[in-house]
């Protein structure tokens, strides 16, 4: 079984929820309620201190049955700068980038307005990074099936920002001392939580009878009856301190979950067992829940 490795710089999500009011009442309206919240996934890793984004305008295009994409309107929903370090973000905690009315309609495009894109490693040395669009244009992020509001709905989307592709490092990354810097090639994935679920849980180790919560076990998802190549991942994450991992935006189905950790003491490697559960089903707006127990391997 391949190895899989970890990586420096992993998967963050941008999360956007587009929530109309829930209240019979307000059926049949032409308005409903968007909320737009951001998270992203742990990143436990001494290298990096901060990963900062400011996000300062948000637009999304409404897409109605016959009209052109290169017609179809876009709908302003927020315009100011929020500083962001996805790093304080973890495990599915949002904080709120939009609560406003849109009208009913169908949505198929986002554009994320960003700047102030920076790296700030755990030594303080800081990398400012260039944003190829993303201020000028926004960065465009399809969804499909598009989004529906409906007055006194709900519809909810999921934004991943992947910052393992989004941030590449420069330089050797196993070395001390070695990056000399980041490229940024902003990767955002769009889920739509209507056909979506949550995949959570514990990972753990047995020492003794004591069961001791992990850190740092990275979490990959891939399609059912994959070769577990990195490419071929969906998505990971990492447990956090309590050995907790959340992963959101998942599209109903089944998958095939691998987690993998390494320990490096101060006197030694700790490498524990791969385990691989096959087959774990995800429901669309539900959460399943799947713990880990890890074994070192001897």
């Amino acid at each position: 079984m391949m190895k899989i490795k970890f990586i420096p710089l992993l998967f963050l999500s941008l999360s956007l929820a587009l929530l109309g009011c829930s209240s019979d009442s307000n059926k049949g309206s032409e308005f409903g309620r968007l909320s737009i919240q951001l998270t992203d996934a742990p990143f436990p890793h001494d290298l990096v201190a901060e990963a900062n984004v400011t996000i300062f305008k948000i637009e999304a295009r409404s897409k109605s049955e016959g009209t052109d994409e290169n017609a179809a309107p876009y709908l302003l929903l927020m315009e100011e700068e929020m500083d962001v370090n996805l790093l304080d973000l973890t495990n599915g905690i949002t904080t709120t980038l939009v609560d406003t009315e849109v009208p009913v309609g169908s949505y198929d495009l986002f554009r994320v307005y960003v700047k102030g894109i920076n790296i700030v490693l755990t030594d303080g040395t800081v990398y400012d990074l260039k944003v190829p669009s993303g201020a000028s244009s926004g960065i465009k992020v399809f969804v499909e099936p598009n989004v529906i509001v409906d007055g006194g709905l709900t519809a909810d989307l999921l934004l991943d920002f992947d910052v393992s592709k989004s941030f590449v490092a420069k330089g050797n990354r196993k070395e001390e001392g070695g990056i000399t810097g980041f490229n940024f090639k902003p990767v955002i994935k769009a889920s739509n939580l209507s056909t979506a679920g949550t995949l959570t849980g514990m990972v753990t180790t047995d020492n003794g009878g004591e069961i001791i919560p992990l850190e740092g076990a990275q979490v990959s998802v891939f399609p059912e009856g994959s070769d577990f190549s990195a490419d071929a991942s969906i998505i990971s994450t990492f447990s956090d301190e309590t050995g907790m991992y959340t992963i959101l935006g998942l599209e109903a189905g089944t998958y095939d979950v691998v987690v993998d950790l390494e320990v490096q003491t101060e006197t030694e490697l700790v490498v524990y067992k791969t385990f691989i559960a096959e087959g774990v089903s995800v429901v669309a707006a539900n959460k399943t829940t799947k713990d880990f127990v890890l074994e070192v391997m001897e």
